[in-house]
């Protein structure tokens, strides 16, 4: 991303009342090719049963397994035996974004896996001397570990924010895991070499909270101010979405996990080059910096009131070169697509998963 207009970045969406702070979406340097216009498709199944927001508060079955450098805390639902899909949630979220995604999917026959990420909830490290480490090619690998973990040859992955970015990188790296993708905003891989190119003003100030954690200051207010910080950023990111005290306490308690900040503070550090990554990761992130298009069957997802900067559709379109569709979802839906919208959200995984 060279400026602000290359994304379709409006100085509307940098006006002080309006601005987002983002999450993990478009580390700066994204960068995206010029597309055509997304393709449209028909959707041949029934619609996900209809459900009344808000009122699915629990998950079917919690469980935890070891599963390469992590003990894996997470969610469980539908017929073992049916066609496996993983929900992965970001930054500062957790897997009750999907609280409500996880019964419709199971009602419609899928065996559906919703793991923390490493850094939130119940997730571990198995070791002590392991590096507190967060960049892409080690959450994608996280995955794939889990997905052996739990004998998951093959599986359709959905995501959004860090979510939607290691689904990206699975479909890249190992396509023959991935059945099908769902990835909110589109195209998320990066790299630190990419990230170097200076941003205007304003699509400097979206990316804020990225250069205060490059900083001490940083690190510790997160720390000391962490509920605060993680719910301004949800305001933010989603100026739409009224939830609740009792919603975002949810996902909260899985801030308290004791890697939690390290590893939120390696991520935004390592994507601009300020922290090493684990070396033993570098032929993977090679493969990632050259922006490699994914070509397993995909559908991308935007909702029309996603306070996070985001690119717009056409300029990742020839980063899909599968089977495609890009769905914008009305009705003031912000960055946590899949807890404002589950239903949108289970239908795309339902449609993908068929193509």
């Amino acid at each position: 991303m060279k400026n602000a207009e290359a994304i379709g970045i409006s100085r509307r969406r940098f006006a002080i009342g309006g601005l987002s702070a983002g999450a993990a979406l478009l580390a700066p340097g994204t960068v995206f090719g010029e597309g055509a216009q997304p393709v449209s498709s028909t959707a041949d199944s029934a619609e996900p049963a209809a459900i009344e927001p808000g009122r699915n508060t629990s998950f079917h079955s919690l469980k935890q397994i070891d599963a390469g450098l992590l003990n894996v805390g997470y969610a469980e639902d539908g017929p073992a035996d049916g066609p496996a899909v993983i929900l992965l949630h970001g930054w500062p979220y957790d897997i009750y974004s999907f609280v409500e995604v996880a019964p419709l999917l199971a009602s419609a026959g899928f065996h559906v896996i919703v793991p923390y990420l490493r850094g939130y909830g119940t997730t571990s490290f198995l070791s002590s001397a392991t590096m507190r480490n967060a960049q892409q090619s080690a959450v994608g690998l996280d995955m794939i570990a889990l997905m052996d973990a739990l004998k998951i040859q093959k599986a359709t992955v959905a995501g959004f924010d860090w979510g939607a970015r290691t689904a990206d990188v699975m479909a890249v790296l190992w396509p023959e895991r991935c059945k099908a993708i769902v990835s909110v905003s589109g195209y998320l891989i990066s790299s630190p070499a990419g990230n170097q190119t200076p941003l205007p003003p304003q699509a400097a100030f979206a990316f804020w909270y990225q250069y205060y954690f490059a900083t001490e200051v940083g690190n510790a207010g997160y720390a000391k101010y962490l509920d605060d910080f993680n719910k301004f950023i949800w305001h933010q990111a989603s100026p739409k979405w009224n939830f609740d005290d009792a919603t975002y306490n949810r996902t909260a308690a899985s801030f308290k996990n004791p890697d939690h900040v390290e590893i939120v503070m390696h991520d935004y550090r390592w994507r601009l080059g300020l922290a090493d990554g684990d070396r033993k990761y570098d032929d993977l992130e090679k493969r990632l910096a050259v922006l490699p298009a994914v070509t397993v069957p995909s559908i991308t997802l935007e909702g029309d009131s996603n306070g996070a900067i985001h690119a717009p559709s056409t300029a990742y379109r020839n980063k899909f070169s599968g089977k495609y569709d890009y769905r914008l979802i009305t009705g003031g839906v912000g960055h946590n697509l899949p807890q404002e919208a589950p239903q949108a959200f289970a239908r795309a995984v339902i449609d993908v998963n068929g193509y």
